[in-house]
Parts: structure tokens; C-alpha cells; sequence
């Protein structure tokens, strides 16, 4: 519409008035989808409206104080409708700094929800996964549209704890669903017909013919990538999965086996792991790990099978115990670079608030002292039921 605007805008001045000119550019606007323009006129209008110069000279900063609140409003809306308009045609990458503009993102989170296929795709995950407006959706896009090996490495860079999880929950079960299908493609072509198991375990016990040459039946690397995630992982469902995948790397040929540095050194780790926390021989799981400490050189490899340990006492609810291997094997350490609770922390789960205070002290730890003491105050006070405070050992048996 280059050639007629200015026409068209000069015969609606003159046969309307300046009402005309914005009526008849909206108009052409719409009609081209040239909604960018269209923003502009309802700014345009408004300025004209209150009077402001009609050439912007900042952000809004030309517009007074009295008349700002009313150009806000407009500002909001304008962008409101033009979004939406972008909306309407699909086109989310467009519509999206409006509603960005506005703090609005509900929108847009609708739309992405409900995309499946884009021709922006790489525009959508853009703003789903990095801008963090749908991480979970985004990284689902991502999964689909660029597959497991983008995937596993999109959640190495995932922009938040929120929905990390999930997304590393909905990788378990597309690796899995692989790797159960390729093993019974296997099978039945062995075999016949095809296996009636559903878990990976039932399908490769007592075919040990599976992994004769050291054949595997999915990217060794991503299992092992995905296995270091779900170290992370909460919900029992997902860590059943992690499991069914370690179970089935100990069954790979010994080229295979190696995994990384301790405590993880093979599968056999990751299993022993995964079956202590889902409740399966988890004195065993512990054992295991005991023994990884015991044969890990710290001068080589650090204090990362101690914080193991600790982690996965913690989680089995095994504070104290928690506490003892943190005392002989990090202290000393900064518990800001762990990868389990401090020992402090430790004691806060147990409950332990003398154990705490102790503690604190050797620190020289004056305010997560002074918290222990209160709290064993707390404990006792409920525990008694008496008065507010009650007698506890005197800060200066642990400060001597």
C-alpha cells in the first residue's frame, strides 16, 4: 500500500478531518495484516489526542506526568490488540514482544501450549526454552523437532530448577520407550514372535545372546548423560526408568561399561544407586558407596563420593549418619560447591539442634548457632509443654 498511503491519508484529511486519516490508515492496515503499523497509529492517535509531539523523542518521556497514565493505557492496550492479532494468524514469534512489552505472558504460554508443528519452530523454542516463557513445552519441541541427542544437551542448559524434572522425566521416557523397542524388534527377530514384557529387565533376563560383541541397542553415551540427570530426579516413577537403564548397562559388553569418574565409574554404580533410593537392598546401595569413599584417592578425584554418600543418606533419611560421613570426609571444604546438604543442613533435617550448635561453634558460626540454640529451646519447650524457656547447656561449654 506504499503508493496510495500517502494519497489515501491526504484525501481522508480533507474530505474528514484528522479522524478520517487514522480511521482510513487502521483500515488499510488491517486489511495488509501490517500489524506493526497498526501499533504505531494507536500510539500515534493518542499522542495526537493529548497533544504530546507527534515525533516520539523517547520512551514516553516527552508525555506529562498528568497525561502518562492515560498514554500508558492506551500504550497497553494497542499491544494487547496487535498481539492478539499476530495470535490470531499464528504467528507467535511476532505477537510475543508485545505481550512482553505489556508483562502479559499468559497468551502466549496458551499458544505454545497448543503448537505442535510451526514453520518458526526454532523462533517458538526460542521463546519457550530460553526466554523461559514454557520451558517445559519448549524442551517437549525441542525433543520432537531435533530429537534426543539436542535434548539431552538443551538440559545441561536449562534455564531453571522449576519443570527441570519434568523435562528430564520426559526424556527417561523417550529414551526408554527407544531402547524397549529396539529390544524387542531384536527379540522377535531372534525368536520369532514378540516378547510379552513390558520392563526392560524381564526382556533381557535370560538372553544374554543380546549383548554378545558387544552389541548395544541405543546411544551408550545417552544413557549415560541421562543417567548423571536423574541422579536429580524425585519422583519414583522416573527413578524406576533410570533404574531399568542402569540394569541394562550392566549388561553391556566390557568395551561399554565405562561411564566416568567415581563414584559412577560404571553401571553397576548408577544401579546400586537408583535401587537404594526406590527401596531395593538399600543397605546395600549404601555399603556401595561406602566402599567407593573408601577406594577413592581425594588427592585424584576429590570429595565427590563423599558428597554421593551423603546425598543419598539424606535421602533415605539417614541424617545422622549423613552427618558423621560429612564430618570425616568434607570438612574442611566449601559446602557451597557440593553437590549434597552441608553438614549444618544435615543437622537442621535430623533435628539435632545440640549436634547443630556444636557444630556451629567449631565453625565459628555464630548465627546458625544462635539458630540451633533457639530451636532446641522450641523443641523442648513443646516437648514439655511448660514455659516459654527452658534450661539448655550453656553456649560456653561449646564456645571453651
Amino acid at each position: 500500500m506504499e503508493g496510495s498511503a500517502f494519497r489515501e491519508a491526504e484525501h481522508a484529511l480533507e474530505a474528514g478531518g484528522e479522524q478520517a486519516v487514522f480511521d482510513v490508515l487502521a483500515q488499510a492496515f488491517m486489511r495488509d495484516k501490517d500489524y506493526a503499523r497498526l501499533f504505531q497509529l494507536r500510539v500515534l492517535k493518542k499522542r495526537f489526542e493529548l497533544g504530546v509531539p507527534l515525533i516520539q523523542g523517547g520512551a514516553g518521556d516527552d508525555v506529562p506526568a498528568d497525561k502518562r497514565p492515560e498514554y500508558e493505557q492506551e500504550f497497553v492496550r494497542a499491544a494487547r490488540e496487535v498481539g492478539e492479532l499476530f495470535l490470531a494468524d499464528n504467528d507467535i514469534p511476532r505477537a510475543w514482544p508485545y505481550f512482553r512489552a505489556i508483562g502479559e505472558a499468559a497468551p502466549i504460554v496458551a499458544a505454545i501450549e497448543h503448537t505442535e508443528e510451526h514453520e518458526n519452530m526454532p523462533g517458538i523454542i526460542e521463546i519457550a526454552y530460553q526466554e523461559q516463557i514454557h520451558p517445559r513445552k519448549g524442551f517437549e519441541l525441542i525433543l520432537k523437532h531435533y530429537g534426543i541427542c539436542r535434548a539431552i544437551s538443551s538440559v545441561f542448559q536449562y534455564p531453571s530448577r522449576e519443570g527441570r524434572q519434568d523435562c528430564i522425566g520426559l526424556l527417561l521416557r523417550s529414551l526408554h520407550l527407544e531402547l524397549r523397542s529396539n529390544l524387542a524388534r531384536t527379540i522377535e527377530q531372534k525368536e520369532g514372535a514378540a516378547p510379552d514384557e513390558a520392563r526392560i529387565p524381564a526382556l533381557i533376563a535370560g538372553r544374554s545372546w543380546l549383548f554378545e560383541d558387544n552389541c548395544y541397542y541405543i546411544d551408550t553415551s545417552h544413557v549415560v548423560s541421562l543417567l548423571q540427570y536423574s541422579l536429580e530426579l524425585d519422583d519414583s516413577a522416573s527413578l524406576e526408568l533410570a533404574l531399568e537403564l542402569a540394569e541394562y548397562g550392566t549388561q553391556l559388553g566390557s568395551m561399554l561399561q565405562r561411564c566416568g569418574n567415581p563414584p559412577f565409574e560404571t553401571f553397576a554404580d548408577y544401579a546400586a544407586y537408583f535401587r537404594a533410593v526406590v527401596g531395593r537392598d538399600e543397605e546395600a546401595g549404601i555399603d556401595h558407596f561406602r566402599r567407593k569413599v573408601a577406594e577413592t584417592d581425594p588427592e585424584e578425584y576429590g570429595t565427590a563420593s563423599a558428597q554421593v554418600l551423603v546425598a543419598l543418606l539424606s535421602r533415605l533419611g539417614r541424617f545422622s549418619e549423613a552427618v558423621d560421613v560429612s564430618l570425616a570426609h568434607l570438612k574442611g571444604t566449601d559446602p557451597n560447591h557440593h553437590a549434597c546438604p552441608s553438614v549444618l543442613q544435615l543437622c537442621q533435617q535430623a533435628g539435632d539442634f545440640g549436634r547443630l550448635r556444636r557444630i556451629a561453634s567449631e565453625q565459628g558460626d555464630v548465627l546458625s548457632f544462635v539458630a540451633g540454640l533457639l530451636q532446641e529451646v522450641q523443641k523442648e519447650g513443646s516437648r514439655t509443654a511448660g514455659p516459654n524457656v527452658v534450661p539448655v547447656e550453656s553456649p560456653r561449654a561449646f564456645l571453651d
